[in-house]
């Protein structure tokens, strides 16, 4: 796809999100739009899987880490086809199959039930040594909010993936510098992020998080890297195309109003 294509994705995955939160009145917009060009390039060119057969034992595998910003996974899901858009609106309703995390058995295209932030890596390099293990080409990508690094258990898989050569994973950190109190680096600094993979034995590199250009050449480049697992950190800006969200960490988990709604969705629609 042109640049400007996947710009007209992203844009509509930010409606999905914007949608989805405030029809279930409930639900994590700020982390969901910093990542909506990510899931757009992921899910519009660089994964390979079909939702025409979802569950294809040789399709590429992701992992939504942070589990919670599902609302822009699932608009990227409904937008390439896996299920009807209108469904979107049945966000985190009684009965739905689209929950407030994403759910393996009730819903096509996720490949992995993740919500406990920190485990959903974990089990992404469960399926890409198993892929060396059963001489599979798919690859696995796992998305990672630069607030969840903060858990114990990122690093363990880290170690793990870097000792283990695990050259067809890639980890994906969405770096908008905020989490639910605020500040990571207040809160809980894991700068310098790179610093910290490249002792893990990962191969690093550096990108503006909303560039599709330089995200078609980190995912290149990760392709090409052999013998180590690579890792994206991607600069993002948390809220990424409504203006009273962007950079706000009161809209991590948090739904807009009627008036919200109506405010972030004309100015999504006038872009």
């Amino acid at each position: 796809m042109t640049n400007e294509q996947l710009a007209e994705k992203a844009l509509e995955i930010r409606k999905d999100i914007i949608e989805e939160v405030f029809h279930a009145s409930s639900g994590h917009p700020g982390g969901s739009l910093s990542a909506a060009d990510l899931f757009t390039f992921l899910y519009f060119e660089e994964l390979n899987v079909d939702p025409k057969n979802p569950d294809d034992p040789d399709r590429d595998r992701f992992v939504l880490s942070k589990g919670h910003t599902c609302p822009g996974l699932y608009g990227a899901l409904a937008e390439r086809g896996f299920f009807p858009k209108e469904d979107l609106k049945t966000f985190r309703h009684i009965g739905s199959y689209l929950q407030g995390h994403p759910d393996m058995k009730g819903t096509p295209g996720i490949d992995m039930s993740s919500g406990s932030l920190g485990q959903g890596v974990s089990a992404a390099n469960g399926m890409a040594i198993s892929a060396k293990i059963y001489h599979k080409d798919y690859r696995v990508y796992t998305l990672l909010g630069d607030g969840e690094i903060e858990e114990g258990q990122v690093w363990e898989a880290a170690m793990f993936a870097g000792s283990h050569h695990l050259d067809n994973i890639c980890y994906i950190v969405d770096n908008n510098n905020l989490q639910i109190d605020g500040e990571i680096s207040s809160v809980n600094s894991p700068y310098p992020i790179d610093k910290k993979f490249e002792a893990f034995n990962f191969h690093t590199i550096n990108i503006n998080g909303h560039d599709f250009d330089e995200m078609r050449r980190a995912f290149a480049e990760a392709k090409a890297t052999k013998g180590m697992p690579t890792v994206i950190i991607a600069k993002t800006i948390k809220g990424k195309g409504v203006s009273f969200m962007e950079n706000n960490a009161g809209w991590h988990g948090k739904a807009p109003n009627e008036e919200e709604y109506n405010i972030a969705m004309k100015e999504l629609s006038n872009v």
